[in-house]
């Protein structure tokens, strides 16, 4: 294991719980240095790097709302002084919210465009930020970016959130495209779509109870765990996937 200013650095953004919180601790556990975003769960942010400090990893936790271009800015300079510049290796665009559930008449313009704003212009200003530090066309070392897409992009979640669907159908389409961008340039960019997985989002929803009434109907007969997403994150971060780029992985237990 890399110890020290020897390890790679991974960003994870939405890193305080769930998913990115899960990614955060396998990644600490396979030597990544990891800086943690998070935009109002301070709490859990510091409660998880105090848990990799203590476990011998390197962990450090910022704040910042990515829907905000100026505040990705300052994360992204933060994480430099920080860490020190250049030692950025991977980006994980965790980040992202739903809002409760409703038809499409019921969505107000201004619920829809916070949506995108989060889940997609964020995605989008922190891949940039990712690019410039890691592409051998800006002098990087060269990395890797795993965007957090869902199955819903495909699926579709008509009822309950077409808006949080469109935004990960976009995030689909702006893997592959950025992949292609920067496939020569020593970075790779691929996209991860969960299923249904036992985490806070349903809550989020207003659906509490979706993940137990889910399950008798998905081909594995349970939901997914934020851990299982993880391990697939990992993989497409570590040098195991040096040949793929440009790809969506479904974790999603057959559905």
């Amino acid at each position: 294991m890399n110890t020290g200013r020897n390890r790679q650095l991974l960003l994870v953004t939405g890193g305080s719980r769930g998913i990115g919180a899960a990614t955060v601790r396998l990644a600490a556990g396979r030597g990544w240095a990891v800086a943690i975003n998070y935009a109002s769960a301070a709490t859990a942010a510091e409660a998880l790097v105090r848990e990799i400090e203590a476990g011998g990893g390197e962990a450090a936790a910022f704040r910042a709302d990515v829907a905000d271009e100026a505040q990705v800015h300052a994360l992204f300079a933060a994480v430099d002084a920080r860490f020190g510049h250049g030692r950025l290796r991977g980006l994980v665009n965790n980040a992202g919210i739903v809002d409760v559930a409703a038809r499409i008449e019921q969505m107000s313009a201004e619920r829809v465009a916070r949506i995108f704003a989060v889940n997609v212009v964020g995605s989008f200003a922190c891949a940039r930020e990712a690019v410039l530090r890691m592409s051998t066309r800006h002098g990087g070392a060269g990395g890797a970016i795993v965007n957090l897409s869902s199955r819903a992009a495909e699926r579709g979640s008509a009822g309950i959130y077409a808006d949080y669907a469109a935004s990960k159908a976009a995030i689909d389409r702006f893997t592959v495209d950025l992949a292609l961008e920067v496939a020569a340039e020593g970075v790779r960019v691929n996209g991860v779509r969960p299923g249904i997985i036992d985490t806070e989002i349903h809550a989020a929803a207003g659906l509490a109870d979706r993940v137990r009434e889910m399950s008798p109907t998905l081909p594995m007969q349970r939901a997914g765990t934020a851990e299982e997403v993880a391990q697939a994150i990992l993989w497409l971060l570590s040098d195991e996937a040096s040949y793929v780029t440009g790809a969506m992985l479904d974790v999603a237990g057959g559905r």
